[in-house]
């Protein structure tokens, strides 16, 4: 049974609202108690209201409504796809997220969907994770609207210091960038994520100030750019 097959019957038996040990579930889905006691903790990660603990048992806190998400295999390739590639690329905070997310969609597929898998894959044999470890908090700042000290080296290794007003991350040409507004040079800049040195996320937030937002700057590119 996969293991998005066993998620799902997880759910359902505990939705008949009687308790069940981690071996009478396991008894049921032909695999070990360990293996039961991770299931369940994922899916409580993923807001699965499960109450319980093991040597006791575990049951729903109240009805949970799971129907099939109705997608094509097109549609749920697309999806499994890019999770893959946020649980690789994106950043510890939202591979993490990704991957809960997944469980939650493998949860609730209709049968005919349930032995999909993509054969596209984000691989991590040759991922640097220091590349992406500021991920997290630059994307807390943009958010938040906070100003943000980094320290930045360009291309030639040389080093400066910049006040940033982070409007956005993109990801091209498998590179993170940084758009943000820059206090040094008065106006808006691109930093690579990977050529970062240090950020200092501030509690000083920057207000809305117009025609330097990221609108102001979508709207400054080339018809086929935008």
């Amino acid at each position: 049974m996969r293991r998005a097959d066993r998620l799902f019957q997880i759910v359902q038996l505990l939705k008949h609202r009687r308790l069940m040990t981690a071996e009478q579930l396991a008894q049921r889905l032909y695999v070990s108690t360990r293996t039961i006691y991770r299931d369940i903790q994922d899916l409580s990660l993923s807001g699965i209201p499960i109450e319980g603990e093991a040597g006791v048992g575990y049951l729903l806190r109240h009805e949970v409504n799971v129907p099939p998400l109705m997608f094509n295999e097109q549609e749920l390739e697309a999806i499994q796809v890019g999770m893959r590639m946020v649980q690789t690329w994106g950043g510890k905070e939202l591979g993490q997220a990704a991957k809960q997310a997944m469980i939650k969609v493998e949860a609730v597929l209709p049968q005919r969907l349930q032995a999909y898998q993509s054969l596209m894959f984000a691989v991590d044999y040759f991922v640097d994770d220091d590349d992406f470890k500021y991920l997290d908090i630059l994307r807390a700042a943009a958010n938040a609207r906070c100003f943000i000290d980094i320290t930045y080296e360009d291309a030639k290794q040389s080093q400066t210091q910049r006040r940033l007003r982070p409007l956005a991350i993109y990801f091209w040409k498998a590179t993170w960038t940084l758009l943000a507004w820059c206090e040094l040079r008065d106006d808006f800049r691109n930093f690579r994520v990977d050529r970062i040195v240090s950020v200092n996320k501030l509690d000083d937030h920057f207000a809305l100030t117009p025609g330097q937002e990221l609108s102001d700057y979508l709207a400054s590119l080339p018809d086929n750019h935008q």
